[in-house]
């Protein structure tokens, strides 16, 4: 059975036969040999969403960004030019010095799946036809030819035989194997659709890699669930993470109605999905009238139409079906290959609620997520995947992992700070390390909201304490502010507390530790707050104003919390602060959020960082050295402007 036979009603995990995994354009060009110079890599992702650009340097993660953060459009696709400007910058180094530019993903794979769907649904699919095909004939179809363009303008001698691809599972597969604190390891990518890969499974051993199983377009967990983001008025490739969100507040209803009518789930985990019911194989839509005749209710098709009690039991339901599927596909893999480990990447790796529930059943010693498991993270893959499985460099293991806290980014000095508030016009006072810390724990102890930007930028798309948005988690009152006065965004949005590393034991029900905001953890018993049984009778979003823990900030109504430890030797600015505030007040963590406002990619630069501190109600803005304060600022500067937001 080949990828094309869309038509099937059941599906297994494939064996994969082999094929080579990276494109060589000529002879390989890098041959390490001792006292040769160092070997140096630009993976790149690109032209689909969350393009990025990653520096290697001998098999070391020197630098990545995403393009998102310098273009200021969120999820931005095109071609990483200011994430390649600054990976290489980082890197002190230029293009010409790079041995092998390798992107993410093979175009002429995705082409022939998008052709053969659309002929095998003609007539139709020539409405998706006609629209898509003249983007991929003007830009993706003859992409090498793109990519040589736009190197040229990094090095206007860039030979064509130094580019290089690689197929987008096996960089997601690479992205989380190579970084990971694993020997060997199975590893588990699913996504929406990458070429005609929508799962694999692949085994890692030292510094080789494997794909042997994968399942085909159009039977895709992450497709699935894009479906139900789009049939509660969410944006797809954006708004998964609100979907889940909302989960917590519904009730799995509608979990049989899936199982028995949109997905024909199998006891290894592999699944086939009832197409009748979705659009996306012949359309521009991801499900159709018979999909919402199913549930009884219209497609939300504005995001200004309430979301009802109906749109929570839905998100709750399509979340338990996500969970059954990963625990069987788990299970099956344990049992199948029998090896501890696990890595996860792809795109569906994101949802840390589901990675809770594998994690808490401990099918696995070890389970360790790509932080960019999307595709920015590809960028990763394809430098490690064809670093270590083309060339052959043997692979250095570091026990905790080798993504550096995932703080990859760019950082700013002093002296560049300190030149923008001056541009900018805004009253400051500079700290010094003695004073930093015991200064902005005190004013966040005080309930103000602090704008924290420090040291490198984040990869992925978790803030993780270098442009966050700071608070303390025990006010009752900070979820509302931050959602409605900081964020603009949604009331229901839960946030993610980051906590000293040795203490999580001590607050949370955690067995995989996690520096990344992955997985999501239970409350310990002893900080709930018992609720009054008039309370408990509260549904959907009133169970808001219930107060249920110690930290009501922090915990989402089913006392849930996507926690991120903070360990020292990754990120000490941040864990300053987070033992100061512990000194003060007996608590180990702090709200952490991501420091951007809705629609907009986190904060990249101090520019961007001081037009979302003004733009908001945030109270304290922490730039490097030196302390913002929003009441002391010019009348011009203090003033909250008009916000206009694009859906996300």
């Amino acid at each position: 059975m080949d990828g094309s036979d869309i038509s099937h009603t059941s599906i297994v995990w494939w064996t994969f036969v082999f094929k080579p995994r990276v494109s060589i354009c000529s002879i390989c060009i890098c041959v390490i040999l001792d006292g040769e110079p160092m070997t140096k890599i630009l993976g790149l992702s690109g032209y689909y969403h969350d393009s990025a650009a990653c520096l290697i340097i001998d098999g070391s993660i020197i630098a990545a960004c995403q393009e998102e953060r310098f273009s200021r459009i969120k999820h931005d696709s095109s071609f990483p030019s200011s994430a390649i400007d600054a990976v290489l910058s980082i890197g002190k180094i230029s293009l010409d010095e790079i041995d092998a530019v390798v992107f993410y993903d093979k175009p002429f794979l995705t082409f022939e799946r998008l052709t053969e769907t659309f002929l095998y649904e003609a007539p139709f699919g020539f409405g998706g036809f006609s629209k898509i095909m003249p983007l991929w004939m003007k830009d993706k179809l003859f992409l090498k030819s793109k990519l040589l363009k736009c190197l040229a303008k990094f090095d206007s001698e860039f030979p064509a035989e130094k580019l290089f691809f690689s197929e987008h599972h096996f960089s997601h597969a690479a992205s989380a194997f190579y970084p990971s604190p694993f020997t060997d390891a199975l590893v588990l990518t699913l996504d929406g659709v990458g070429e005609w890969a929508c799962g694999s499974i692949a085994i890692g051993s030292g510094n080789k890699l494997e794909i042997v199983k994968e399942m085909r377009f159009p039977h895709s967990l992450g497709l699935l669930y894009s479906a139900f983001t789009y049939y509660t008025g969410f944006k797809v490739n954006s708004g998964e993470y609100k979907v889940m969100g909302l989960a917590p507040y519904g009730t799995p209803i509608f979990s049989d109605i899936i199982l028995d009518n949109l997905i024909n789930l199998n006891e290894d985990g592999s699944f086939s999905l009832n197409l009748e019911y979705f659009n996306f194989t012949r359309g521009l839509t991801m499900v159709n009238d018979k999909f919402a005749a199913l549930f009884g209710e219209p497609i939300r098709t504005d995001e200004n139409f309430p979301v009802t009690q109906f749109h929570m039991d839905i998100a709750a339901s399509v979340q338990h079906v996500v969970e059954t599927v990963l625990v069987k596909m788990a299970t099956y893999l344990r049992h199948e290959y029998g090896l501890p480990n696990l890595c996860l990447a792809g795109g569906v790796a994101l949802n840390c609620v589901a990675n809770g529930v594998l994690s808490k059943l401990q099918l696995f010693d070890n389970i360790w997520v790509q932080p960019a498991a999307g595709d920015a993270g590809g960028s990763i893959g394809a430098g490690l995947g064809y670093l270590h499985s083309e060339l052959n460099m043997p692979r250095t293991i570091n026990k905790e992992d080798s993504m550096q806290g995932s703080l990859l980014g760019t950082s700013y000095s002093d002296k560049s700070i300190e030149d923008c508030l001056k541009e900018f016009g805004v009253t400051y006072t500079k700290l010094n390390q003695n004073s930093k810390y015991q200064s902005v724990s005190s004013i966040i102890k005080d309930g103000n909201v602090v704008g924290w930007f420090q040291d490198r930028m984040e990869f992925g798309p978790r803030a993780l304490g270098a442009r966050s948005i700071l608070a303390d988690p025990r006010r009752s009152d900070m979820q509302k502010k931050l959602n409605l006065k900081i964020k603009f965004r949604e009331s229901f949005r839960p946030f993610a507390p980051c906590i000293l590393e040795d203490e999580e034991k001590n607050y949370f029900e955690s067995v995989n530790a996690n520096p990344y905001m992955l997985f999501v953890s239970r409350l310990k018993r002893k900080y709930h707050i018992d609720v009054k049984p008039d309370e408990n009778k509260k549904i959907g979003f009133d169970k808001l104003s219930v107060v249920r823990s110690a930290f009501p900030a922090i915990t989402h109504v089913d006392y849930s919390a996507r926690v991120q430890i903070v360990k020292k030797k990754t990120n000490p600015s941040l864990h300053k602060l987070l033992a100061e505030f512990f000194k003060k007040t007996n608590c180990p963590m702090l709200v952490n959020t991501s420091f951007n406002v809705r629609g907009q990619p986190i904060v990249e630069s101090p520019k961007d960082a001081l037009e979302c501190f003004l733009g908001t109600e945030m109270d304290y803005l922490v730039l490097g050295d030196f302390l913002i304060a929003k009441n002391d600022q010019p009348e011009h500067l203090a003033a909250t402007p008009h916000l206009v937001f694009e859906p996300d």
